[in-house]
């Protein structure tokens, strides 16, 4: 499973080329022609005794234009150093990248795309401003494929990575290991969280040295772990997980205490799916070995656990189950929205709520978004469902108003929705049915698709904007995301991926990260709201990094509108 091909730069002077040097004492018409002659040349650096400045083709061009064309016969007798600009963008090599775009953001427009000048101990470097708002998006996407304790891919790039498996590809000899350490929460409960970490990130070194290269490493998350294993039987692929646990026979030392930690390990193989009708994924595999996993525990840990296509019934199946159903559900009234509030860090307040789609389906019952979602995307169906959920909560909006708490409602909208064009006439007419203001809704793009057509979606947000509709990019830093994203899509609000949030107050990194987006985000105009917050420590810092809004279940989970209340103010002391 890939990570990234080559190690991410660290700072601005890990970007760009070399620039080519030349004397403060050049002719305008030598510089000219040095462009003429090697059409990839971007800029030159004049040196000016202890300083240098940056000549781009752009400005050049411009200079020897002159606004009546004869500007190559005026500047004939010039230096190079008369032509530069009379300010331009220097920057230090050692320079952090979010710092660096940070200051791109904070020039003048007319100077905000123009190439940056990098001084380092090798030399003058020329670098785009592309490349620098690439290696910030890069971070990020490597941040929300990767664990950040363990540096092991997490179960994200699990999903996006694997190879499809089903009976017509032809990888019947695919398996999946499923890790779980045994009683765990007992360590981080007596030794506490540090020690705890301490054993994941030995964990995750043994592990690697078990496996090698025979499969890929993934952490799902807490004490869990992943082997993807390609070219294996069964006996290979149990003689990978008995070397798993073999190398647990040693006991952890984390901070002097010695500590005796096993595991169990559900396996699944692609030969346990191939029976199935249907095309499967990496998904499927991964349940089936989470079955084998507990009922292995079931029976007294520390030891493999196998299921085989007899064993149990297909997981895929109900996926296949939940298509069928899912084009009847608006039409036996299955869904419902429950709405979860926002808090406003500054005031303690609520900014507002979100509307979060529910399905109980009266054959398959409680049918999480996760599942039927993507569905409903590959099927088209979001649209039906998509126009259900605007008018409910057109309607919602309404009956609020009506009784005195009139509350900001935020609405999920799927890529697939913008397919139409319709969508800003679509809100404008279900908003005017039920007589409330623009300014009521927010719609959040979400990133079950990605945006296809970025510069038609990119005109109804526009529209959207104009008409007073809030504008949301929904889990930043996951799936489709990325900082070219901000520049290219109008918004008024960006909301934080939970995977961010999750290790806020336990990993420096991150905090860091969430720091240089809450700034970037904020100098561009648009608020930041952050997501999943379930803890106080959480809270406390994302208050102190600026973050504008959040919610979580520790401000208040999604309710149904029948209970549900004003936020309390029971976070405001603690602002």
């Amino acid at each position: 499973m890939p990570s990234l091909l080559s190690p991410l730069p660290s700072s601005i002077g890990d970007l760009g080329v070399a620039a080519l040097v030349v004397p403060n004492t050049v002719s305008a018409t030598d510089i000219d022609a040095m462009f003429r002659n090697d059409r990839s040349l971007r800029a030159v650096v004049i040196e000016q005794g202890e300083s240098f400045g940056l000549l781009t083709r752009d400005h050049l061009e411009f200079q020897l234009a002159g606004r009546l064309g004869y500007g190559r016969a005026l500047n004939t007798r010039r230096s190079a150093s008369e032509l530069l600009p009379p300010a331009g963008t220097t920057m230090p090599a050692d320079l952090d990248l979010q710092s660096a775009a940070q200051a791109v953001l904070e020039r003048p427009e007319c100077e905000r795309y123009q190439d940056v000048l990098v001084l380092g101990p090798t030399g003058p470097r020329v670098v785009t401003v592309s490349d620098i708002f690439a290696a910030v998006s890069a971070h990020f996407r490597h941040a929300s494929l990767h664990d950040p304790l363990t540096g092991l891919p997490n179960r994200r790039m699990l999903e996006e990575h694997c190879p499809d498996i089903s009976a017509g590809a032809g990888l019947p000899d695919v398996g999946i290991l499923f890790i779980d350490l045994d009683d765990f929460k007992s360590v981080n409960d007596t030794y506490g969280h540090r020690v705890g970490d301490a054993v994941l990130t030995e964990f995750a070194r043994r592990l690697a040295r078990s496996v090698g290269h025979r499969g890929s490493l993934v952490r799902l998350g807490g004490d869990e772990f992943a082997v993807l294993l390609t070219d294996v039987d069964e006996d290979a692929a149990c003689a990978v997980a008995t070397g798993i646990l073999d190398s647990l026979e040693a006991p952890f030392a984390p901070d002097g205490c010695e500590l005796r930690i096993s595991a169990t390990i559900g396996l699944a193989l692609g030969v346990d799916i191939i029976a199935e009708d249907m095309l499967a994924g990496p998904e499927v595999l991964l349940r089936h070995a989470d079955g084998a996993m507990l009922r292995a525990k079931q029976e007294g840990k520390g030891r493999i656990g196998r299921i085989g296509p007899c064993q149990e019934p297909a997981t895929f199946a109900r996926q296949a189950h939940i298509r069928r159903r899912l084009s009847s559900a608006v039409d036996h009234s299955a869904l419902t929205l429950h709405y979860q509030p926002v808090l406003d860090l500054a005031t303690g307040e609520e900014a507002g709520v979100e509307a979060l789609l529910r399905w109980n389906d009266r054959e398959i019952g409680p049918v999480a978004p996760d599942e039927f979602i993507p569905l409903a995307e590959q099927t088209g169906e979001i649209r039906r469902i998509g126009a259900w959920v605007l008018e409910q909560a057109c309607a919602q909006s309404r009956s609020w108003i009506d009784a005195g708490t009139p509350r900001h409602i935020a609405v999920n909208v799927s890529p697939v929705q913008f397919a139409s064009g319709t969508l800003p006439s679509d809100i404008r007419t279900a908003s005017n049915r039920h007589g409330i203001p623009a300014g009521m809704l927010e719609i959040e793009i979400t990133e079950g698709m990605a945006i296809v057509d970025v510069p038609a979606v990119a005109s109804q947000l526009r529209e959207l904007i104009d008409m007073g509709v809030g504008v949301a990019l929904d889990d930043y830093g996951s799936a489709y995301s990325s900082v070219a994203m901000l520049r290219v899509l109008p918004l008024t609000t960006l909301k934080i991926d939970k995977a961010f949030v999750r290790d806020i107050d336990s990993e420096p990194y991150t905090a860091t990260i969430v720091r240089g987006l809450i700034q970037t985000v904020n100098a561009m105009g648009a608020r930041v709201t952050a997501e999943g917050v379930e803890r106080q420590e959480q809270l406390n810092i994302l208050r102190e990094l600026g973050c504008d809004t959040a919610q979580g279940y520790l401000i208040a989970p999604p309710m149904a509108p029948s209970e549900f209340r004003m936020v309390t103010n029971k976070t405001k002391g603690n602002s």
